[in-house]
């Protein structure tokens, strides 16, 4: 993706109410109000980011940086598609930190993003 593409897609996640654990209403929207689809979609999200939780902390323990944004870029998109906007912050301050080198930031950002998924995973669709 180039930096028109990721800038973009940052501005996305900047412009939705970061407050939010989920947006329902572009939960909805993307699956044009199927239930059942926005339950699976979920789900499927909640899997994928809790798996990538350990590819960021072992990036993050390497101190490698470029892997670690890339990981977190990924995830953001992911989040920021479904409406998971809490999520995508924390994903896009991470990026941002991993980005600048800061490491011990990007450890913080991944104990958030925790939470946040724990936070996802209390939703009821």
């Amino acid at each position: 993706m180039g930096d028109q593409a990721a800038k973009a897609q940052t501005e996305i996640v900047w412009s939705s109410d970061t407050s939010l654990v989920l947006d329902r209403a572009q939960l909805s929207q993307i699956t044009m109000e199927d239930e059942e689809l926005m339950r699976d979609l979920l789900a499927a999200l909640i899997l994928d980011t809790e798996n990538q939780i350990p590819r960021l902390d072992t990036a993050i323990r390497n101190t490698d940086a470029q892997q670690c944004a890339q990981l977190a870029h990924y995830c953001k998109g992911a989040c920021a598609n479904v409406g998971a906007n809490a999520a995508a912050s924390v994903l896009a301050k991470l990026e941002r930190s991993a980005k600048d080198g800061a490491m011990a930031e990007c450890g913080r950002q991944l104990a958030a993003l925790a939470i946040e998924v724990d936070r996802l995973r209390a939703e009821k669709i």
